[in-house]
């Protein structure tokens, strides 16, 4: 018996699209459903980084993504929100799912970026909501030395 049946990915762009559907395939044989999220970041108040339109077409691109490469082994549902505040974003999304938990790949990025613009991965395993799973990095290859149970 799988402890989570309904798992929540976060999604932001192409790359992170493919790498985490990678990572999470050793695990879908326990996993019911995913629902796949992809966060418009709103400036608040300030300018957006790019047109409205280009970044909903994105978003639904990336999230494309995820529901051709997972869909065969798992019901896949998609949806694209807009916030502010990503973490906070992501747990509501979750709830709002009724998914069990996040699961996510930690993103690269220097110390410095991170502190910059904010450190997603701290905030998002600092005091959660749910319970937050951390996907592994897989390697070329890779896809079966990681595989287990979430």
């Amino acid at each position: 018996m799988a402890i989570f049946q309904h798992i929540l990915i976060p999604v932001a762009e192409e790359e992170d699209a493919r790498a985490t559907c990678a990572a999470l395939q050793p695990y879908l044989e326990d996993i019911e459903r995913v629902t796949a999220v992809h966060v418009i970041e709103k400036a608040g108040g300030a300018p957006d980084k790019a047109p409205l339109e280009k970044r909903r077409e994105d978003a639904s691109d990336f999230l494309a993504i995820v529901d051709s490469t997972l869909s065969e082994s798992v019901t896949v549902d998609t949806r694209t929100i807009f916030a502010t505040d990503i973490v906070p974003a992501l747990f509501t999304a979750t709830a709002d799912a009724g998914a069990d938990a996040i699961a996510f790949r930690a993103r690269g990025g220097s110390q410095i970026m991170r502190m910059l613009t904010g450190d997603i991965t701290t905030n998002l395993v600092t005091d959660p909501e749910v319970p937050v799973i951390s996907l592994p990095h897989l390697e070329a290859n890779d896809g079966e030395a990681n595989a287990g149970r979430i």
